[in-house]
């Protein structure tokens, strides 16, 4: 029955006079969003609202499974829209509503109504009484109950007059693409694309970089992290994966520098080519997975080892949390069961047994001093080498 859907945003309605701006580009994402959806659908902006109105058949499912992963939208309701006819017409369309939504009508209730038209010529706690005492007139088992009712049922009057009931949670967060681009150190663990998720929960354009070592890692191994980078595109719209054979590089460091101090040194080659990366993308920003303590290299002294390569900042969005509530968030957003398919990155691969945990930043540039002969060129190769993806 529903042919409208009512959008609600949070952070956007603080914007000021940029507030447009951020509207419009929800309004974007929305249709981006609903674009993927069978069906045809309007989806307009006006006095601080934003409508879906769906112009064909349409699978609901789908339209609420589409609206839930877009960032801006804090809820949004499936409205029935009527006209203004009067308050006689709009108590019977209240009615009308709650008969064809609701099987049983033995609830408490209680009418909550936004004039937003101001020559509507009675106010909102009038309307409230009226439609509250044609209810009871219909339903005499439900009961009014101001203070916790089991439903709540919403009249916006506008133009048109707009009746809910039902607010579903959205993702919350900023409109994709009013925050800029950045650039993500994406692997097959759990971490990173949680990491991703939430900085484009915060307006971001992601882009991402993998580092994939054959014959060590399988193509399954590849394949894992472009399905990984599909689901986290479902909430951040499309994204360039960059897929870059890093055996060579991994391989040299093994054989010139110490072996405990294997993870760090990777690790620094893998941020320096994913700046130049983020430099081609027009990326103004680092994401990574890490978390202080989770690991050897992520400890405050290796995360310092690590920043020190970097010209851009490096944004850690889960800097702060156990396993646990990162697990909790992947599980949220889907990526969990792919995250621990057993099919192993390069980090995991090449890891020493016996890592340093606080690298002196002056040793790590005397070994690295030993891999001058060839890393240059090596990095290069890598770089023009690296296979480039689109995925949505």
């Amino acid at each position: 029955m529903f042919k409208t859907f009512l959008i609600k945003y949070g952070e956007i309605a603080i914007k000021g006079k940029n507030r447009h701006l951020f509207e419009e580009a929800l309004v974007k994402q929305i249709r981006h969003a609903l674009s993927k959806v069978d069906g045809a659908f309007s989806v307009t902006r006006e006095q601080g609202r934003i409508y879906v109105d769906c112009e064909s058949d349409y699978d609901y499912d789908e339209v609420v499974e589409a609206l839930q992963r877009v960032f801006g939208i804090v809820g949004f309701c499936p409205v029935m829209k009527v006209e203004d006819g009067g308050l006689e017409e709009l108590g019977k369309d209240v009615i009308r509503f709650l008969s064809e939504v609701y099987e049983t009508h033995n609830q408490t209730f209680k009418v909550m109504t936004r004039r937003a038209k101001k020559s509507y010529p009675i106010d909102s706690m009038e309307v409230n009484a009226e439609l509250g005492g044609q209810i009871l007139d219909a339903f005499p088992e439900m009961k009014v109950d101001v203070h916790n009712p089991e439903l709540l049922i919403h009249v916006e009057i506008r133009e048109k007059i707009y009746i809910y009931s039902k607010v579903i949670p959205g993702p919350g967060g900023m409109p994709v693409g009013t925050s800029g681009r950045a650039m993500l150190l994406l692997s097959g663990g759990i971490d990173s694309p949680v990491a991703g998720y939430m900085i484009g929960k915060r307006g971001v354009v992601i882009d991402a970089v993998y580092f994939h070592a054959p014959p060590y890692t399988s193509d399954r191994a590849k394949q894992k992290v472009i399905d990984l980078a599909q689901i986290v595109a479902r909430y951040t719209g499309p994204i360039r994966l960059h897929v870059v054979n890093f055996t060579e590089i991994q391989l040299y460091i093994y054989e010139k520098c110490p072996h405990d101090e294997l993870t760090i040194i990777m690790r620094r080659y893998m941020m320096r080519i994913a700046e130049r990366f983020a430099a081609l993308d027009g990326s103004m920003a680092l994401i990574t997975g890490e978390s202080v303590g989770q690991v050897a290299s992520q400890t405050i002294q290796s995360l310092a080892a690590t920043n020190e390569v970097c010209d851009l900042p490096v944004f850690r969005p889960l800097i702060g949390f156990d396993k646990q509530e990162i697990v909790e968030v992947a599980k949220k957003i889907d990526t969990f069961e792919t995250s621990i398919l057993p099919f192993e990155d390069c980090c995991t691969i090449f890891v020493a047994k016996h890592p340093v945990t606080k690298p002196n930043r002056k040793v790590i540039q005397r070994s690295e001093l030993k891999l001058q002969e060839k890393i240059d060129e090596m990095v290069e190769t890598a770089i023009e080498t690296a296979e480039t993806i689109r995925v949505e």
